[in-house]
């Protein structure tokens, strides 16, 4: 890298040149899924990988930063189908195919974050993924719980009833969309409406809370 480079580097705002790193991480992900490595990633930015580290510290901060972007995303598109106008039966669905929808989008992006590469456990390359991929989970499972608490009347303990519900269905999302993903037996129409099935007993009888936005 020349000094020029390295200069026009050093100039940019942080903020904007993290963002264009995780768009060349993203690139790259897109490309090798599990495989990328952080060589990968700063040749695709046209940086050095020691600029890399001093952007995110570690393998480790890179891939909580890749993390924290899609899940955000995803958060965002999960309450979007919450709030769609429709009745309680089809948001649910829209939910559940909103998830599925995103990890058969961007499948290489999806294995990234949640599966480690047998292949690249080597320390230059390995992301440990395992390590990460749980709090991940965690996090969505108490966005959903928040979200559940806010519009669905659950009686007493009706906090820790929608943290259940939350983490509950985010497991059974994920498990079954990596099932899915990996196998293809249905279509993913087909696969929404089981999950809606299989949720809708409890969901059908609680009425929405009081003042909240409905569910």
């Amino acid at each position: 890298m020349d000094i020029a480079h390295r200069t026009t580097d050093q100039q940019k705002p942080a903020e904007q040149r993290r963002r264009e790193l995780l768009e060349a991480a993203d690139r790259v992900v897109l490309r090798d899924g599990p495989k990328a490595s952080m060589n990968a990633i700063a040749a695709e930015a046209g940086i050095t990988k020691p600029i890399l580290y001093r952007h995110f510290g570690d393998k480790g901060g890179l891939y909580r930063a890749l993390a924290t972007r899609h899940t955000d995303a995803l958060l965002a598109s999960l309450r979007d189908a919450l709030d769609a106008p429709a009745d309680r039966r089809r948001r649910v669905e829209a939910t559940l195919d909103t998830y599925l929808s995103s990890i058969e989008a961007m499948p290489q992006v999806y294995r990234f974050l949640m599966h480690p590469a047998e292949e690249s456990q080597q320390a230059e390359q390995g992301f440990d993924v395992g390590r990460h991929s749980a709090p991940l989970l965690r996090r969505m499972g108490e966005e959903l719980g928040r979200v559940i608490a806010e519009r669905v009347d659950l009686g007493p303990a009706a906090e820790a009833q929608a943290r259940i519900w939350g983490h509950g269905i985010v497991g059974m999302m994920h498990a079954a969309g990596d099932w899915w993903l990996g196998e293809r037996p249905c279509s993913r129409a087909d696969l929404v409406h089981a999950l809606a099935d299989l949720l809708w007993g409890r969901l059908a009888e609680a009425d929405d809370r009081p003042g909240g936005p409905g569910f």
